[in-house]
């Protein structure tokens, strides 16, 4: 490849918040591929995942603690209802709202997922020993609760 036509100017070389992004796009892709050879999504993870952790929730309750939008939310259910990975059910407390629940098949699921996204971090992480990966993951939580909360 022509560097001398591909290298950024030195200042997008050192600009943390470029470095950032250019990382997450490589993170991303790398995740991403990961999730489509087991036919599943980010979101997909963090809606099985947040069940499993936290229990049952609204759809509501669901997107407030993943991040995702109510329509991705709602689009998200139906897929893995459909898998037979969660379950919907009508809240006692309030027949209007659903209450989503993880399956057996649902665990399953995410321990698969688990060691897929493992071995994910692993080869984005590549280049990094263990205690650059967790400076690094300790840094990025830090950046991310500050700027969490700060919106």
């Amino acid at each position: 490849m022509d560097t001398e036509h591909t290298t950024p100017p030195q200042r997008l070389r050192t600009l943390p918040s470029r470095l950032t992004n250019q990382a997450a796009l490589a993170a991303n892709r790398i995740v991403d591929r990961a999730l489509a050879g087991a036919d599943s999504r980010r979101y997909h993870y963090a809606l099985l995942a947040a069940l499993e952790e936290y229990g049952p929730a609204s759809q509501a309750a669901l997107g407030l603690r993943t991040g995702i939008d109510r329509s991705d939310v709602v689009a998200t259910v139906n897929d893995l209802a459909e898998r037979h990975l969660l379950d919907r059910a009508p809240d006692p407390r309030d027949r209007r709202r659903n209450v989503i629940s993880i399956t057996a098949a649902g665990r399953d699921r995410l321990a698969h997922l688990d060691r897929l996204l493992a071995a994910a971090q692993d080869e984005f992480l590549a280049p990094l020993p263990a205690a650059d990966r967790h400076a690094l993951t300790g840094l990025l939580t830090r950046l991310v609760e500050h700027h969490g909360r700060a919106h």
